[in-house]
């Protein structure tokens, strides 16, 4: 397989054997269930892609690393926007009223954080107070008027929806970049920086 896999993918094949002696017992549980881990970013080797691995409290995450040989599966999340779970829940509620909005605005969006895993696995992750958690795929600038106008979209949802715009040079939150900030703060493999143009190489 080849290391095109960006953060917020979600993999199979990751193994107990595969993660290091000192995993701790619950990160073993996980991975012995058959759950996914997600892409995260990190510089890594070329044969290994940086993963974490998702407990079930909030504070448990664990990064680690796997082997991209091992990879039996990839769900992008991108291909999540069709899948519905029928779930009481407020995160769920603000993705269904979202859906077509989103669709009608003619971007590549998708469904990362903890809906993401839901829709993807089949695993409970969502409870009554997690956030909605998208991504913004935006090869091409998006200005700050769109994001504000993107913002105003979410807002309808009456609910702590949050949306990554996801760029050649790493993410930046929506919201930030819809605010008033000049400089705002894109992450990537490397680093974390604050930058004026999230699209723009630095000098």
């Amino acid at each position: 397989m080849v290391n095109t896999f960006l953060a917020h993918d979600l993999l199979w094949g990751m193994t107990p054997e595969q993660l290091p002696v000192d995993a701790p017992a619950w990160v073993i549980d996980s991975i012995s269930a058959g759950q996914p881990v997600v892409v995260r970013r990190a510089l890594r080797a070329a044969d290994q892609i940086a993963v974490g691995v998702r407990g079930r409290l909030r504070e448990q995450r664990y990064a680690t690393s796997m082997a991209i040989d091992a990879i039996s599966r990839r769900v992008t999340p991108e291909e999540l926007c069709r899948v519905s779970i029928d779930r009481d829940l407020p995160a769920v509620h603000a993705l269904n009223h979202l859906r077509p909005m989103l669709d009608a605005c003619g971007w590549v969006w998708g469904i990362s954080g903890s809906a993401g895993f839901e829709l993807a696995s089949g695993f409970q992750a969502l409870h009554e107070r997690s956030d909605l958690d998208l991504i913004l795929r935006t090869p091409q600038p998006l200005d700050r008027l769109q994001a504000q106008e993107l913002v105003r979209i979410l807002d309808t949802a009456a609910y702590q929806v949050d949306m990554q715009l996801q760029t050649p040079l790493g993410a930046v939150a929506l919201r930030e970049w819809a605010g008033s900030a000049r400089r705002v703060l894109l992450k990537n493999a490397r680093e974390a920086c604050l930058v004026l143009d999230p699209w723009e190489e630095a000098a």
